[in-house]
């Protein structure tokens, strides 16, 4: 795991820090064997080196989605026009996404400062969205991928719940605080199988808040000052652009049209990532302490693939290759392919069931999932005693480790 989630850097440099003493009696199975095997293939077939002319492609398509939204916006006028800008915005803001999800995980130069520089201008300054935000959030979820009481991504109460399980009283060291059934949960989960695809439609709102909730509070950011001015950067050219359009029939009401519409199209982005995870395995607590829940069984247990033809990759964005992708997250999006086929001939070989949908039944399995925790949260009693607390402590460590290891 340490392995796949950091570059050689941090062994040099950082982990001589850690070192307590030396594991005596540690014994490679056979199958953790065999997976660190399936790394050196990826390794000696070149698989973790960027190629430059993807991304060369891919920065051409991007500018042209921009250019083309502004074109509509600006040089035209019309409600048709704009809402046709505000289409292809969003559908920038989804692509663009893609590519700062990449830099988040320094999987396109593997140089921690170039890809984080650059993720600012992908993240902060063109979709709004602070990467410090975003780096701090994902790092854990990819640590405890699907832990009830680790994981943010799965973490979204009084709205959401994905498993009975987050009924019981727990303790999130994410947020640091409880999480138990409330007035507002018991209000909003019996329903929340309806109200899923229209608050994933204003979910970037919230995004934009959780940025700057974080750059306003005492956390440690990287380069705060640079995530806030690129922030007020993207909020001076978005509303400069909404602004400066030809709104003389509809005048503010079709300005309203446009951001609105921009950012419900855009919400598209939020049901892929939901999808990876919400109808998958959960568990309470920390994996990896033994055999039955070792990491690689753990990935595979709590991800779902996206089946999709090779021209509909571009959509998707590498998030088609979840299981590929939380093994080894530093791999560049474009050799995923490739990582599958060997991953899924692994998991068979190990009788490992191996989640692949297609996107329809991706979302079924998704809504079937929130509907059958929905009918559980409305037949859980309101007086209903709480699980049991646990124990408090893991979350500040959690975060001085990951910030120190993964951020570099």
């Amino acid at each position: 795991m340490f392995a796949n989630y950091h570059p050689a850097r941090v062994y040099k440099l950082m982990l001589p820090h850690y070192f307590l003493g030396p594991v005596a009696d540690y014994t490679e199975s056979p199958f953790v064997k065999g997976h660190r095997a399936l790394r050196q293939t990826l390794l000696s077939e070149g698989l973790f080196e960027t190629k430059p002319s993807y991304y060369l492609g891919l920065y051409l398509w991007l500018a042209g989605l921009l250019g083309a939204s502004c074109y509509c916006t600006l040089a035209q006028s019309g409600l048709g026009w704009h809402l046709s800008g505000a289409a292809l915005m969003a559908l920038f803001w989804q692509q663009m996404a893609f590519v700062g999800h990449d830099m988040g995980h320094n999987a396109v130069s593997h140089k921690w400062s170039n890809d984080n520089f650059h993720g600012l201008v992908v993240g902060n300054l063109l979709t709004g969205i602070g990467m410090g935000w975003w780096k701090r959030s994902h790092n854990v979820h990819h640590v405890c991928c699907n832990s009830i009481e680790h994981d943010p991504d799965i973490q979204h109460m009084p709205v959401f719940a994905v498993t009975p399980e987050i009924f019981r009283k727990f303790w999130s060291t994410y947020h640091a605080k409880w999480v138990e059934m409330d007035a507002a949960a018991r209000l909003l989960v019996p329903y929340q199988h309806y109200l899923f695809y229209p608050v994933m439609s204003l979910a970037r709102f919230n995004l934009y808040v959780q940025s700057w909730l974080l750059l306003l509070s005492s956390e440690r950011v990287h380069n705060k000052g640079l995530e806030a001015a690129s922030l007020l950067a993207f909020a001076g050219w978005y509303g400069g652009l909404v602004w400066a359009m030809d709104a003389r029939t509809g005048g503010n009401a079709e300005r309203f049209a446009f951001v609105l519409l921009s950012h419900m199209l855009a919400g598209v982005l939020h049901v892929q990532i939901c999808l990876s995870h919400f109808a998958r395995d959960t568990y309470h607590g920390f994996a990896y302490n033994g055999e039955e829940d070792e990491w690689f069984r753990m990935q595979v247990a709590t991800t779902l693939n996206i089946d999709c033809p090779v021209w509909l990759d571009w959509f998707h964005g590498g998030l088609q290759f979840q299981v590929e992708h939380h093994l080894w997250p530093r791999l560049p999006r474009h050799n995923l392919r490739r990582a599958q086929k060997l991953v899924k001939a692994y998991c068979a070989q190990h009788s490992i069931p191996y989640h692949n949908l297609p996107w329809i039944e991706a979302q079924v399995q998704l809504i079937g999932c929130l509907r059958d925790t929905a009918r559980a949260a409305a037949a859980h009693s309101s007086d209903a005693k709480p699980g049991t607390r646990g124990t408090k402590g893991g979350g500040t460590t959690i975060f001085e480790c990951i910030d120190a290891a993964m951020n570099g």
